[in-house]
């Protein structure tokens, strides 16, 4: 009989996806299963048809289930099928040619320059570790675009401060390495004097550290983001992904080469950058609309 389980198994240790995104293909997956066993408990992956999903995506929507969400859903089941067949399993595969809902094209949130202006060259950093520290925070997201889990991953010794080259390893463990500049640098050996004064011999492991000597989680960086950006803005989006978001979109308002930033970024293809271009024509519109005097 064709379980999740074997699935799982196959993407945590042939493909090596985070435990993040395992979690979400379980998650989406058990959630059709208990759908069809509800239309018909003699329903099994192997017997149920095209009818099925698409019923389940129109229950979705009328659940109130984003277009984004529903996508996300459908395109676990496509993957699980896809596996199936390869193995040679399923000789039918019941999502074949079924489009999920259109969905709405959002603009990310990003930090208006002048706001970054004011956070880093304001008096908001104490000059002790825990003010070094969230400083170097800021600027590592603000100044290479990483991701909160490359962040947190990084260790000391994936900092060349030779060459000022980081190396990241983002998503399915693909590495790729980022530049960084003097004012990061000078931020990086002030927090490293803190640690070595903090910690001594004890500190040699990872960049990102608590008071406590341990690596920084996920959301304590959020956390630590969250409040510095709320002295500067009043959007309602203000985590580490919006630095990231920051980071393209001024990279690109400074004429930086789109392929360029698709590279820093880590993205498998244009399609993911190319969204910030549609920020920075939304900023040249209100630009133009507020200059033009025929505007």
């Amino acid at each position: 009989m064709i379980t999740v389980d074997s699935f799982i198994e196959f993407l945590k240790y042939e493909r090596n996806y985070s435990a993040r995104t395992i979690q979400e293909y379980q998650s989406d997956l058990k959630a059709f299963e208990s759908y069809y066993k509800g239309v018909d408990n003699g329903l099994s992956w192997e017997t149920l048809d095209s009818d099925v999903v698409r019923r389940w995506i129109m229950v979705m929507m009328d659940r109130g289930n984003t277009a984004r969400t529903v996508n996300r859903r459908l395109s676990a089941l496509r993957s699980f099928y896809q596996f199936l067949l390869k193995r040679g399993w399923m000789q039918v595969n019941p999502v074949y040619g079924i489009q999920g809902p259109k969905k709405e094209r959002s603009l990310p949130a990003f930090i208006k320059e002048c706001e970054m202006n004011r956070l880093l060259d304001g008096d908001f950093f104490s000059t002790d570790f825990k003010g070094r520290r969230n400083l170097l925070v800021i600027m590592m997201f603000y100044t290479t675009g990483m991701r909160v889990s490359e962040l947190t991953n990084l260790d000391i010794r994936d900092v060349d401060h030779c060459a000022r080259l980081i190396k990241v390893t983002g998503k399915r463990n693909k590495q790729r390495v980022i530049p960084y500049g003097e004012e990061l640098e000078k931020v990086l050996l002030l927090y490293k004097e803190e640690c070595t004064r903090l910690f001594g011999e004890a500190y040699a492991s990872a960049l990102f550290v608590e008071e406590t000597g341990e690596r920084m989680t996920n959301a304590g960086v959020a956390k630590v983001v969250r409040k510095y950006l709320s002295l500067v803005t009043t959007q309602k989006k203000k985590g580490p992904h919006v630095l990231r978001h920051t980071f393209a979109t001024s990279m690109l308002n400074h004429h930086a080469n789109l392929e360029s930033v698709k590279e820093l970024l880590g993205h498998e293809s244009l399609a993911a950058t190319e969204v910030y271009t549609h920020t920075t024509f939304e900023e040249l519109k209100k630009m133009y609309n507020k200059a033009h005097p025929r505007a």
